[in-house]
This record gives C-alpha cells, sequence and structure tokens, in this order.
C-alpha cells in the first residue's frame, strides 16, 4: 500500500510537507499541495481516512436514511443522490428505517460515530428523542417528508396540491362518490394528501364520507389490495378512486387484475407517481407525476454547497415543486348505475 513516505520519496520532499500538503494546509503553497496531489494520484495513494476521523476530521460518507428503497421514489432518490455525491468526491450511504424509529435511531448512531459529513433523511413519524439530539450535531437536510423537531432545511413535494387536482379531475368528470386510499395520518405527507382530497370535495360541495376514506400503511400493495375489495362490496361503492402513494397504486392495479374490475367503465382511477409501467397498464393510467429525480437533485447540490461552504447560521430554508395531472384512458365519466361485487 503506498504511504504519505512514498510520496514524500518520489517528489523529495519531507513526509511532513506530503502529509500537510494533503490536508490542505494553509502554510504550504498551492504549487506543492498540487505536486503532491498529482503523485499521489498516479501512485494510487488512498489516505488514512480512519486516522483523520480519531482527530476529529469529518468522512467523506453522506448518509441517506429512507423508509424503503423498494418504494421507486426512494430509488430514484437513492440513484441521483449517489451521482451528485460521486462527483462531488462524497460517499453516499444507504440506511433504511422500515419506519421504526428505533432502527432510525440506530443508523444515526452509526454516521455520527463515522463522522459523516452530513445526512439526507425522509424521517420517520416520530424520530427518537436520541436522532433528533444526534441530527443537531450532524448537517442535515430533510427530504420529501419533513418533522418539526429535526430543524427547517426541507426538499419536497405539494402533496396537497398534487391530490387536490387528481381529485378535481374526477369531479369535472361527474363522479361524486370518490374514494381515496392513501397513508395514515401519521405521516405529514399523508395528512397533506388526505387534506387535499378532502378540500378538492368541499370546493365542489361535497361533503367527505368517513366510508370512503381507507388509510393504512404507506409502504403497503396489500393496505390497497384490501381497501379496495371492502370499497367495492359497500352498498353504495365508489365510482372513482385516488390514490395517495406508489405502493398503494401497485396494489390496486394488482387487485383490478386479480378480481376482474373493469377501468374505467366501473371504477375510475387516479395513481400516484409515474413509474414507466402506468402509461401502458390497461388503458393506460391517469396518474399525478412528480419530479421527484428533479428533487433529489436540487436537494443533493444544495446539500453539497452546504457541506462545502458551512453557514454561519441555521436558517431554515425550504423547496417545494409540484405535480402535475397525467390524463389517460382509466378514467371517464361515470355510467349511470353502480353495483355491489362480490370479491
Amino acid at each position: 500500500m503506498v504511504t504519505t513516505k512514498d510520496i514524500a520519496a518520489h517528489l523529495q520532499l519531507s513526509v511532513s510537507t506530503v502529509g500537510r500538503a494533503l490536508a490542505d494546509d494553509a502554510r504550504i503553497s498551492e504549487q506543492t499541495k498540487v505536486r503532491v496531489r498529482q503523485a499521489a494520484s498516479e501512485l494510487g495513494y488512498v489516505g488514512n481516512r480512519a486516522a483523520r476521523m480519531m482527530r476529529g476530521a469529518s468522512s467523506n460518507v453522506v448518509g441517506l436514511v429512507i423508509p424503503d428503497v423498494r418504494n421507486s421514489f426512494y430509488s430514484t432518490i437513492a440513484h441521483e443522490l449517489s451521482a451528485i455525491m460521486a462527483g462531488e468526491e462524497y460517499q453516499l450511504m444507504l440506511a433504511e428505517t422500515f419506519d421504526d424509529r428505533l432502527i432510525e435511531r440506530r443508523h444515526l448512531r452509526e454516521l455520527s460515530a463515522s463522522h459523516a459529513a452530513g445526512v439526507v433523511i425522509a424521517p420517520t413519524p416520530n424520530p427518537h428523542g436520541d436522532s433528533v439530539n444526534l441530527l443537531r450535531g450532524m448537517p442535515h437536510v430533510q427530504l420529501l417528508r419533513r418533522h418539526a423537531s429535526l430543524g427547517g432545511q426541507w426538499f419536497g413535494l405539494d402533496d396537497q396540491r398534487a391530490l387536490q387536482d387528481a381529485t378535481a379531475h374526477l369531479l369535472e368528470l361527474g363522479h361524486t362518490r370518490i374514494a381515496y386510499i392513501g397513508a395514515s395520518e401519521d405521516l405529514p405527507t399523508g395528512r397533506e394528501r388526505l387534506e387535499g382530497y378532502t378540500q378538492a370535495l368541499l370546493a365542489d360541495g361535497i361533503p367527505p364520507a368517513s366510508d370512503l376514506v381507507e388509510l393504512g400503511p404507506p409502504a403497503s400493495p396489500e393496505h390497497a389490495k384490501e381497501a379496495i375489495r371492502r370499497l367495492l362490496n359497500h352498498p353504495t361503492p365508489p365510482t372513482a378512486v385516488v390514490l395517495g402513494s406508489v405502493q398503494h397504486t401497485v396494489g390496486l392495479l394488482d387487485a383490478a387484475l386479480e378480481i376482474g374490475i373493469e377501468v374505467p367503465s366501473e371504477l375510475s382511477v387516479v395513481g400516484f407517481g409515474d413509474q414507466s409501467g402506468f402509461s401502458w397498464w390497461g388503458p393506460g393510467l391517469t396518474t399525478i407525476s412528480l419530479p421527484i429525480g428533479d428533487v433529489a437533485t436540487s436537494c443533493g447540490l444544495w446539500f453539497i454547497r452546504r457541506l462545502n461552504n458551512p453557514p454561519a447560521g441555521n436558517d431554515p430554508y425550504e423547496s417545494v415543486s409540484a405535480g402535475w395531472l397525467v390524463p389517460r384512458g382509466s378514467t371517464a365519466a361515470p355510467r349511470a348505475e353502480s353495483r355491489k361485487r362480490s370479491a
């Protein structure tokens, strides 16, 4: 393994000069720093990061703490952030919480112990007090989800507007019995999406019906499958449904195939997110498309600037991106009659 002693011998410099040059010490001229870095690259030198961390320096690791990478939103985020971090010589480290606050705390403890440069986090619904304290000691930014206890730096989506537009689209087609399947109100995104659905109904003079709302775990296709079966067996079933998460959308589409739901003649469907398969599913899925890749890119670039040029204070920063409706064949005007389905 190449050491600073090898670089020093190669350049006929002292080991201390090479060490200071690699550490960007102000006492070393820029010309010498360039020579040392070039030689280090040519010789294949890898710095002893562990030793630097023992002296209190940060590593080049940025933690990405998310609920579940199987969710296409979070896999897209991981992909975009990884590319951005690599371009700036940071290493992205993925940690999944599965929405368990104790697992979240464990990951944050490990990141703190390894002197991570920073953390990008989609927090659990109720972060542990230890997690809050750990993040106070590390640069961090919240992504998609946000929790008031974790500070005011956040990049996310206008979830309320997205669901309001989706529901309004169905109302404009003439639907009045519109169901909603989404995440529980424990999550801020769940609350905001439910609020968007509710506000659209109220704006059209339709009182929300609790029997048309099915809330559950956000990452559970099974929740959506069970929910749509219950809804279609209602004495007065809905003529349309709007989904509040990607996984719920996937679950409903699976259920539609399994139990033979006629879309859109029996049930109009508006999905959430716009995965590649949604455009060719059945008649084509009407959905809310969301700029997840752009949000992740903006968040990553902003966070790198913050890491490279730490601010004097910790002023709040918020970036909110809007989605847009993509009309396809899964929505149409309701047919005159509705019927209870046995499934």
